[in-house]
C-alpha cells in the first residue's frame, strides 16, 4: 500500500471479530491496491459493476478517505485475493428546528441526541468461498465496528431471498425499502 492512507484503522475491528475467521482469511480495511487483488470480481457476485478503471477506483477511494468518519469499507483477503466485501457507512444525525408560534426557531431537538446510524452495504462473498461463515463474520465485524464508533443501530436493505441470512445475523425486518431511480430502467441485476 505504500504511503497511501488507510480507509480506516483495522484496529477498530475488535480482535474477537478478526480472529473469528477461518485460518488463511483476513479481514481488514479496504486498501488502495485492492483493485489489483480482485475487489470488483468479488463485488460482481452482488451486483453489476460496469467497467471501472484502476484510476476511477483510486479516485473514489481517495474521496472516501477524505470523508473521515463516514466510510468503513472492509475486505476479506485470502491467498492475495479479495474474497469478501462489506461496508459500514456512518450517518451522523443532526438536529431539527422547533419553531414556536410562527417565530424563528429558538430551540432545536436533536435526532437520537445527534447519534450515529450505521448503514450496511456491499456484502459480497466470492462464490467459491460461500458457506464458510465469511458473510456472518463480515456482518459481525461491521456490527462490532459500528458499536466501537458509537452507532446506536445498523440498518441494511436486502432482497427477500437474503432475509433469512440477515435474520441469522441478528437483523429483523423493520420496514419497507423504497427506491426512486434517476437512470434509465434496467433489469434487476443492472439496476443499482
Amino acid at each position: 500500500m505504500g504511503d497511501a492512507p488507510a480507509l480506516f484503522s483495522t484496529s477498530l475491528i475488535p480482535p474477537e471479530a478478526v480472529s473469528s475467521f477461518p485460518d488463511g482469511f483476513t479481514i481488514r480495511s479496504l486498501e488502495r491496491d485492492d483493485y489489483r487483488k480482485g475487489f470488483f470480481s468479488c463485488l460482481e457476485v452482488l451486483t453489476w459493476i460496469g467497467d471501472t478503471s484502476e484510476a476511477e477506483f483510486i479516485e473514489r477511494y481517495n474521496e472516501m478517505v477524505e470523508a473521515k468518519g463516514t466510510y468503513y469499507f472492509a475486505v476479506i483477503e485470502h491467498e492475495g485475493r479479495i474474497v469478501g466485501t462489506g461496508a459500514l457507512v456512518v450517518e451522523k444525525k443532526l438536529f431539527v428546528s422547533r419553531p414556536e408560534n410562527g417565530e424563528p426557531a429558538l430551540t432545536h431537538d436533536s435526532i437520537h441526541q445527534r447519534g450515529k446510524c450505521g448503514h450496511i452495504e456491499e456484502i459480497s462473498i466470492a462464490k467459491e468461498h460461500q458457506g464458510k461463515g465469511l458473510g456472518l463474520g463480515m456482518i459481525r465485524a461491521l456490527d462490532s465496528l459500528a458499536v466501537n464508533l458509537g452507532c446506536y443501530k445498523n440498518i441494511l436493505n436486502c432482497g427477500t431471498r437474503n432475509e433469512p441470512f440477515y435474520a441469522k445475523c441478528g437483523y429483523h425486518n423493520s420496514g419497507i425499502e423504497m427506491s426512486h431511480y434517476f437512470e434509465a430502467p434496467r433489469d434487476a441485476y443492472h439496476q443499482g
